[in-house]
């Protein structure tokens, strides 16, 4: 298999992931209620054994897996990447114990998880952290004498799942004055002492909220990787599900652009069908174009990641870029061609104009993505 096309397995398996969406997450969707977790939809993730892949396949497999459940029910792909994005720093840097402890109810859909990287005056810059995480010798909550603690203090905000998730991993500051040299990620159970949280009203549809931390203790137990090395963590996992936000992308704008196709061969116009006008056709021509080029980006970069390539960080943030700039165009062509029946609440791309835009921003804006590309082509070239 090349980066360019998938065999007969992978497109069977895509085929059946679509129709497991329609048939079996699309009704459960509905009935959630718009910015709160739906936890009857990530039980049924569970029982399908989608949450349980997870943790075994690889990136191409991931972003399959989130294209083909974005194409007919954007919530069902949501919740799925929550559960990775929220729990793989526990799967990847989590003590035995840890794992045991949270990793079978992710993956049976009985525990939701989130990923609490984000603050107020720390999004795009994310080595701005200021959550403090505070020593304080002995912890009470410590199973060993003289095991060392620390109080977690600040806020995290545009946190997804939150303030419903059952763990979060943290990352916090241990050492000040240090950038991203003085972060540790930690696993916060949800109810901890000291931790509160608030939902927030925003465009997208899935919930996000922020959190408060008063003091809210932490142990050694509870660190995830290394303390001092949490950046590690954060990028490690962003790494892997930044060309499967892409994915999601590709399968929105799929989803844009099969709508507009029977759209526009149906709809009367100027005496013939809309798809009879140049203009028309063109634009349509021009949607699947892109659409095509962002999947093979999104494959490509999928395919770099599981073969270990030297270029990853380059090559996963040029295809979250193109992705998802690729399916804000698609999707408002697509509402263009629709006209105003496309604007209605409750009509697809009405649905998919307020999920397309939101992943432009997290895991890293457009404008970081380029940063990224831009430093990883000139580390390849010699200074004069």
């Amino acid at each position: 298999m090349t980066a360019f096309s998938l065999d007969p397995a992978q497109i069977a398996w895509c085929a059946e992931l679509r129709d497991l969406a329609e048939r079996r997450l699309r009704p459960l969707a509905d009935k959630g209620e718009p910015g709160r977790v739906n936890r009857e939809l990530v039980a049924e993730l569970g029982r399908l054994g989608l949450l349980d892949r997870l943790f075994t396949a690889g990136a191409l497999e991931l972003c399959l897996m989130r294209e083909s459940l974005a194409q007919a029910c954007t919530e069902a792909e949501t919740a799925l990447a929550l559960q990775g994005l929220g729990a793989h720093p526990v799967h990847t840097y989590g003590s035995p114990e840890q794992r045991a402890r949270w990793l079978p109810g992710v993956r049976a859909g009985t525990v939701v998880a989130a990923f609490a990287l984000t603050e107020p005056d720390a999004g795009s810059d994310a080595a701005a952290l200021a959550l403090r995480a505070d020593p304080e010798g002995t912890s009470p909550l410590a199973e060993r004498d003289g095991e060392r603690g620390w109080r977690l203090t600040g806020e995290k905000c545009w946190i997804s799942n939150a303030p419903e998730a059952d763990f979060y991993t943290v990352f916090a500051r241990t050492a000040p004055g240090t950038g991203a040299r003085g972060v540790t990620a930690f696993l916060v159970p949800a109810d901890r002492p000291g931790l509160t949280g608030s939902a927030l009203e925003m465009l997208s549809p899935h919930p996000i909220g922020a959190l408060a931390f008063d003091a809210v203790p932490v142990t050694a137990d509870d660190v995830l990787g290394e303390p001092g090395r949490g950046f590690r963590v954060a990028m490690g996992t962003l790494n892997l599900f930044r060309p499967s936000v892409g994915a999601f992308a590709v399968g929105m704008a799929q989803s844009a652009l099969d709508a507009t196709l029977a759209h526009t061969a149906e709809r009367d116009a100027f005496g013939g069908k809309l798809k009879d006008l140049q203009t028309v056709a063109h634009q349509v021509a021009e949607m699947a174009l892109r659409t095509e080029a962002a999947r093979l980006m999104v494959y490509a970069a999928a395919t770099a990641y599981d073969a270990g390539a030297p270029d990853v960080p380059k090559r996963v943030a040029m295809a979250k870029l193109l992705a998802t700039e690729t399916a804000q165009y698609v999707v408002d062509a697509a509402v263009q061609l629709h006209g105003a029946r496309a604007l209605r609440r409750g009509h697809l791309l009405e649905h998919l104009y307020r999920e397309v835009r939101a992943p432009r921003i997290y895991e890293g804006a457009s404008e970081v993505q380029r940063g990224i590309v831009a430093k990883e082509l000139y580390a390849t070239v010699e200074a004069p």
